[in-house]
């Protein structure tokens, strides 16, 4: 077992185990996310099987490496939809921007009013944005990497299962402003959860989530002299 904790072969192994157990049960509970089963099901076996971070980020990181060209598929509906895009431009941008202030503001306004430390309101702040951009950022700013990581998977995770319901209960439904709002409220997990509803749902997600990610770092840069 120790020697096996220690191969990259377990954390593959595992991880596939767990993803497929999510995809069957989602067939079953409908809100049930993929991803969310995928962690708590690694968390449950990790903690119980007694093996350390460490050991499983071996395969981890294997499945990481294959999974990044992945996302250049984001690519594709956002070319199918081009011209849909084109002609909401201006209201896609708007959006972002309001989101993307509304998101760094909102996250320090209520960690700061449940009386968090400034390091908490600093690591909270970039979760909305892709995780890579979201980490840069909370380690430019002097905030912990492992709590940001985290906070960003959950806001991702969060915003799949509940966004578009959410959205649709206060009436929102076209493809354009869901799209508009899951890619810049939970980023890459959200875009690719809304994907499977509409392709231009999908597109105008990645778009925005990556207008996000440039509009957060833009933003970020008065804070960064602001907090020196």
């Amino acid at each position: 077992m120790t020697t096996l904790s220690q191969s990259p072969l377990l954390g593959v192994g595992i991880t596939v185990i767990a993803y497929v157990l999510g995809l069957a049960l989602r067939k079953r509970i409908a809100w049930a996310h993929p991803l969310f089963i995928c962690a708590g099901t690694l968390i449950l076996f990790l903690t119980l099987a007694n093996i350390s971070y460490e050991d499983y980020r071996q395969g981890g990181d294997l499945i990481i490496f294959f999974l990044q060209p992945a996302t250049v598929a984001l690519g594709v509906p956002l070319y199918k939809h081009s011209h849909a895009i084109r002609r909401q431009w201006r209201g896609i941008v708007a959006a972002v921007l309001v989101g993307a202030v509304v998101g760094l503001a909102s996250s320090a306004g209520i960690v700061w009013l449940l009386g968090g430390s400034r390091d908490l309101i600093i690591s909270t702040m970039p979760k909305s944005v892709t995780a890579p951009i979201a980490l840069e950022l909370s380690q430019m700013l002097g905030g912990e990497r492992e709590l940001t990581a985290v906070l960003t998977v959950l806001t991702g995770l969060v915003g799949s299962m509940f966004g578009p319901w959410v959205l649709k209960r206060v009436g929102v439904r076209s493809d354009e402003s869901i799209g508009a709002a899951i890619g810049t409220a939970s980023h890459g997990i959200g875009t690719a959860r809304i994907i499977r509803d509409s392709e231009l749902q999908g597109a105008v997600g990645g778009v925005s989530m990556a207008l996000c990610g440039i509009a957060t770092a833009i933003f970020t840069i008065p804070l960064y002299y602001w907090l020196r």
